[in-house]
């Protein structure tokens, strides 16, 4: 029988590893992006196609789906997995940003967040034991701890204040955690480090974390505006503060250059909504950077999105098609977009941990960044 978690690293570049999550339902290659299914679903997407563009794991989320449809039922219908005809890992982010995001619709207190839903107005009440069951019913595989998330931007009292409630919020979901044994026995949990942009709370967060234990760490509060000099700035301490044998997760990175230089500071997860959500509003990601297909002088342009992709959109629908549907508001538009968004995210992941197994990973990242970031977009 698999494992329920094991992080293998196999080779190293610098501080970059690339290696294996080992998960009963299935192995997770690291460095890993999760395509993010927040309402059980990859936008645009079958779940087919997710996998076969290369993808080991996506990424649900607890705030939502507790409000729709429920967690409960959810359960009642077999679980996440089940529910949405995804049979490999998927990790549930705990509702600990949109308690930030929607922090006009909530109240703070020890116990928890008492939220209005956004949807209908109902109240709820989500604290660290409920964020845990309702990852539970969904029948997470690697369940994230609760967490209170806060800008960038607050006071240092305030990140300190938030740091430290997260922390006393990261034991009680553990706990929790392990309270169901039958699910804890198949699955994980991870900590989240917080801290904003302070070194100093960083490295308590990260101790408090390591004493508590988990199975593997988040780099939480940042890709929340602070820009990617300040979020590189932490990454170059950041990633060092946790376990070096446990795997390490930016939550909602991010751009493909963001990713290549976390990866280089030692960073093995991501997700983002970036290629999906950009899928949709027409923008391609390719190696000479962005392009916004719905410009005119793709009208007639009968070349691939990326010549130097191999995905099946590439394969076979021009550019011309491609803005065609887009401009014409065409939903086989925002397919097609996406999948090519997720496969050339996928196919910069296999980059990634091809160089580091090859010790190559910083000729790499220079040629990359070379190319992508030479071209002015569209």
């Amino acid at each position: 029988m698999a494992p329920r978690f094991q992080f293998t690293i196999d080779s190293t570049d610098g501080r970059a590893r690339t290696g294996a999550i080992a998960m009963r339902r299935g192995t997770i290659r690291t460095p890993a992006f999760m395509p993010v299914g927040t309402a059980a679903t990859v936008k645009a997407m079958k779940p087919a196609d997710v996998r076969a563009g290369g993808a080991d794991i996506i990424l649900g989320n607890t705030y939502h789906l507790m409000l729709r449809p429920g967690a409960e039922r959810v359960a009642r219908l077999g679980g996440l997995h089940d529910f949405m005809g995804w049979d490999r890992p998927v990790l549930t982010d705990s509702g600990g940003y949109q308690v930030m995001s929607l922090a006009d619709l909530t109240t703070r207190s020890e116990e928890g967040v008492s939220f209005k839903s956004h949807l209908d107005g109902s109240r709820h009440m989500l604290s660290p034991e409920r964020s845990i069951e309702i990852q539970r019913l969904l029948g997470s595989s690697v369940t994230m701890a609760f967490d209170e998330l806060v800008p960038t931007t607050a006071t240092r009292d305030v990140q300190a204040a938030a740091m430290e409630r997260s922390m006393r919020w990261a034991r009680r979901s553990r706990d929790a955690f392990f309270a169901a044994e039958d699910h804890a026995q198949a699955n994980a949990i991870f900590g989240i480090q917080q801290g904003a942009l302070d070194e100093g709370l960083r490295k308590a967060s990260a101790d408090a974390l390591t004493d508590i234990g988990f199975d593997g760490y988040a780099v939480g509060g940042l890709a929340v505006g602070e820009g990617q000099e300040a979020m590189f700035g932490v990454l170059d301490y950041a990633p060092g503060q946790l376990p070096a044998d446990r795997p390490r997760y930016l939550m909602g990175v991010g751009k493909p250059d963001d990713i290549v230089g976390a990866v280089e500071r030692g960073i093995d997860m991501f997700d983002c909504v970036l290629p999906t959500r950009s899928g949709r509003t027409g923008q391609a990601f390719t190696r000479t950077g962005p392009i916004n297909i719905r410009n005119a002088r793709f009208a007639e342009d009968q070349g691939p999105l990326d010549p130097a992709c191999g995905c099946p959109v590439c394969a076979g629908w021009s550019r011309a098609y491609l803005h065609h549907l887009v401009r014409a508001g065409e939903i086989l538009g925002a397919m097609l977009m996406t999948e090519h968004n997720l496969c050339f995210y996928q196919a910069l992941m296999a980059d990634l941990r091809a160089a580091i197994a090859e010790q190559r990973l910083t000729a790499f990242a220079s040629g990359f960044r070379a190319q992508y970031l030479g071209s002015k977009g569209e």
